[in-house]
């Protein structure tokens, strides 16, 4: 039995040795090059899984603005699930596997309508190194560096057959298969959903929009401003000037008012006005995206509703700050 374990012992002995002299001649063997290569090799596999993780399974995104607070803060960082509403074969690319649409009140990432392109090269080169870098990364900016918003997140608050007006920062849905107009705020109650969608402006507020918005009508259609009624300029010279200006929409919309009044011949104006009273029709296969942050959002109000296959992504958590990770499922 003694001889017998001396001999695993004296082979064990014999392999490791051997085992210990091929690495060491390996380590001696490798030049500066060699490692080079050696460190691109293992970059550049790092590149292609973080991508292929980014583009098919989840994608880190940094809040970029106030349009979803309380719900989201500026600089939160979250995961958004690629797989929820199908799967982009490239980025903005056409979609396979399950491609539903969005259900009412999920947060969303979506194709920015407005987003000005740089060209199909510049497009996919800063989105896969924003992917790659974990949203480090972004060299997609303005000339005074901000953030140009590719990608913007909202909420998916109005679906196909909604029709959607808003008064004085209020959203009134006429919901499919119904007749009337509903309140968002009580239809929400009604229903269990999300009580995050909120205004802050307050009413007063809006009689000097309202003021603002038709004297910029009156003087963009030739009025005189010795010709403005009086108490548009009343209701003007009462806005604090400390408040921020935040409702593009009713501002807006309360211009072409004044364009009408000031040439009620002008059918430009008149078919604008009508859009606004008319309000946001979601046709099928789209959504109409909002912010909660509804006093201060470019969102479906400016741009429309959003066709379905511009989504390319649920967000599910937030991941940063750590304080406050958790769950958007829900939210």
């Amino acid at each position: 039995m003694d001889r017998f374990f001396d001999r695993v012992q004296s082979f064990t002995e014999r392999r490791l040795t051997r085992r210990k002299a091929k690495k060491l001649a390996e380590k001696q063997n490798r030049t500066f090059l060699s490692e080079i290569l050696s460190w691109i090799d293992a970059i550049l596999f790092a590149v292609v899984v973080v991508f292929l993780v980014n583009q098919f399974l989840f994608q880190f995104f940094v809040i970029p603005s106030p349009s979803m607070l309380e719900t989201l803060q500026i600089q939160d960082r979250v995961l958004v699930s690629k797989l929820t509403y199908g799967i982009e074969t490239f980025p903005q690319g056409p979609k396979i596997l399950d491609s539903r649409i969005p259900d009412r009140d999920d947060i969303i990432t979506f194709y920015n309508p407005q987003y000005e392109s740089k060209g199909p090269f510049f497009n996919i080169f800063s989105q896969i190194l924003y992917m790659v870098t974990f949203s480090l990364v972004n060299i997609d900016v303005n000339e005074d560096g901000s953030m140009r918003e590719k990608l913007l997140v909202k909420r998916s608050a109005g679906a196909a057959g909604d029709t959607v007006t808003f008064i004085d920062g209020d959203a009134y849905f006429k919901y499919a298969g119904t007749g009337e107009y509903v309140n968002e705020s009580e239809f929400r109650a009604q229903n269990g959903l999300a009580t995050a969608p909120h205004t802050t402006i307050e009413d007063r507020a809006y009689t000097w929009y309202k003021a603002m918005g038709r004297i910029n009508g009156l003087s963009e259609a030739g009025v005189s401003s010795g010709n403005i009624p009086r108490h548009l300029v009343s209701d003007y010279q009462a806005l604090d000037q400390s408040v921020s200006f935040y409702d593009y929409y009713c501002y807006n919309k309360e211009t072409a008012v004044g364009q009408m009044m000031g040439n009620p011949a002008d059918m430009q104006a008149r078919s604008l006005w009508a859009k606004y009273q008319s309000g946001v029709y979601v046709p099928e296969g789209h959504v109409l995206p909002l912010g909660d942050n509804r006093d201060n959002s470019q969102d479906g109000r400016y741009f429309g509703p959003v066709d379905a296959k511009t989504v390319n992504g649920r967000v599910a958590f937030r991941i940063w700050p750590l304080g406050r990770v958790g769950s958007l499922l829900d939210k």
